[in-house]
């Protein structure tokens, strides 16, 4: 099924192809929505710097951050109809085009960064990166993004109580809605390009995302107060279209694969440094870094993981997903 491509006008789609030839060149094009500083975008980087060199030039990708071609949604359309190659997106939009991606946003899922990496290598993980190929949308890895916390103008967040009557901007997915929800503020979805603007007007009161992004963006200079509580630990996902993968000679996704592996254990590397980087630029520029006691959120949220039981895949890969805890094995 192809959703319908909403605000991108029809002269982009004209200029664009998601794969360019040119000379004895292939060239893949790779669309996101983050700064060029931020560590996912540098992970990009190296697989693009890798499969080049893997090719010897044959297969190359350039890449559009910044949301040069759209927001993470739309680029998505974009690889359904084949006039983008590649884009990352989080796992929370991606759950609006494939269900059992909504795994990967469910609140205190994973207990700690080791949990997520665990999952994240299984065959268990690689399974659910191919659940939306039926949508023309293959994925090919996680990108470590961290565990997303709340970040606030005006009141500080130490427990949920202090989320009450406020509105926190959320990723346009059901999981976040229902999280923000659970712990009584009031969801606001908004693209996270028009976020800085939507903080500085007071549209919304806040958001949550993880110490990199809260960074990068420069959302701390209107934001003075990030709680960490963790919630969630949201991958990005890289995804080509099935039509661009089909494409590609068998070789030819032999060194995109390989390539975008080798990102992932260079990109993980970054970003431990990046959040430690962005954590202590942020509390430098005057952002109070509050660390709660996690337990009254664990247990508003329960409800969210016990809601799927009524939904057997889904709560079936929760189940496998728990029992890979590193405290479980053996």
């Amino acid at each position: 099924m192809i959703t319908p491509l909403r605000v991108l006008p029809a002269l982009l789609l004209l200029l664009l192809t998601g794969c360019g030839e040119e000379g004895q060149t292939r060239v893949l094009r790779l669309a996101h929505g983050l700064d060029t500083g931020h560590p996912v975008h540098l992970g990009m980087e190296f697989m693009a710097e890798r499969l080049a060199e893997k090719s010897n030039g044959e297969l190359t990708i350039a890449i559009y951050p910044n949301q040069q071609l759209g927001t993470e949604r739309q680029a998505l359309e974009l690889l359904q109809i084949g006039s983008l190659a590649m884009t990352k997106v989080s796992a929370a939009v991606l759950e609006n085009f494939s269900p059992e991606a909504t795994v990967l946003s469910l609140p205190y899922l994973f207990r700690d960064r080791e949990h997520v990496y665990q999952f994240q290598d299984s065959e268990l993980g690689r399974e659910v990166l191919t659940t939306s190929e039926q949508f023309r949308l293959r994925g090919l890895v996680y990108f470590d993004a961290g565990q997303r916390s709340f970040y606030t103008k005006d009141r500080p967040v130490h427990t949920p109580d202090d989320l009450k009557g406020t509105k926190i901007r959320v990723q346009l997915s059901a999981t976040a809605i229902n999280l923000v929800k659970a712990l009584g503020g009031s969801p606001t979805p908004i693209s996270y390009g028009e976020l800085y603007t939507a903080l500085q007007q007071g549209v919304v009161d806040g958001a949550e995302n993880n110490p990199p992004s809260f960074y990068t963006s420069r959302h701390y200079e209107v934001c003075k107060y990030y709680t960490l509580d963790e919630h969630t630990a949201t991958p990005d996902v890289l995804i080509i279209g099935t039509g661009a993968w089909e494409r590609l000679t068998p070789q030819q996704r032999e060194w995109l694969q390989e390539a975008a592996d080798e990102a992932v254990v260079y990109q993980r590397e970054v970003w431990q440094e990046a959040e430690l980087e962005a954590l202590e630029a942020v509390e430098a520029a005057g952002v109070e870094i509050i660390r709660p006691d996690k337990g009254p959120f664990i247990e508003q949220t329960a409800p969210i993981l016990e809601s799927y039981r009524d939904q057997p895949a889904i709560y079936s890969l929760i189940e496998r997903i728990i029992a890979m805890a590193p405290e479980n094995e053996g």
